[in-house]
């Protein structure tokens, strides 16, 4: 009926709930501040070696052992680049795990595979979704 249509339209969407329990959404937790924290250390000790590598003195090294040390400061660079972005990931879900939204993809709500999220905790989305971004 038209009517029963209608008030299905007007009415709000329900808004998806996260698929795990306390139990499970715990353990999703430890596992996200276990790998912040290596992912502090590990950003940590690049900084440092990328400072070290940064104050060397130039005059005395070969042209060549600067280029090479100026690659390894790129490269380092780079690995300090992905430790902050995969920091961020993993603050991110940690608030998806307060506000109840983590374990749905942010892209179709549909839940994403406890396996993707056991193999990357701070996974934002599902398999195919990821799969289209890409």
């Amino acid at each position: 009926p038209p009517r029963a249509a209608a008030a299905e339209a007007a009415r709000p969407a329900r808004k998806p709930k996260c698929p795990f329990g306390k139990k499970e959404l715990h353990d999703f937790r430890e596992a996200l501040l276990g790998m912040r924290s290596a992912r502090i250390g590990d950003k940590e000790s690049r900084e440092k070696e990328a400072l070290k590598a940064a104050g060397q003195d130039v005059s005395v090294d070969h042209m060549a052992d600067f280029g090479s040390d100026n690659y390894e400061q790129e490269f380092t660079l780079g690995l300090l680049e992905q430790d902050i972005e995969t920091l961020r990931d993993i603050h991110d879900a940690l608030i998806r795990i307060r506000e109840g939204t983590f374990g749905l993809c942010e892209e179709c709500l549909e839940p994403v595979a406890k396996a993707r999220l056991k193999a990357i905790p701070y996974a934002r989305l599902c398999v195919d979704c990821k799969m289209k971004e890409e």
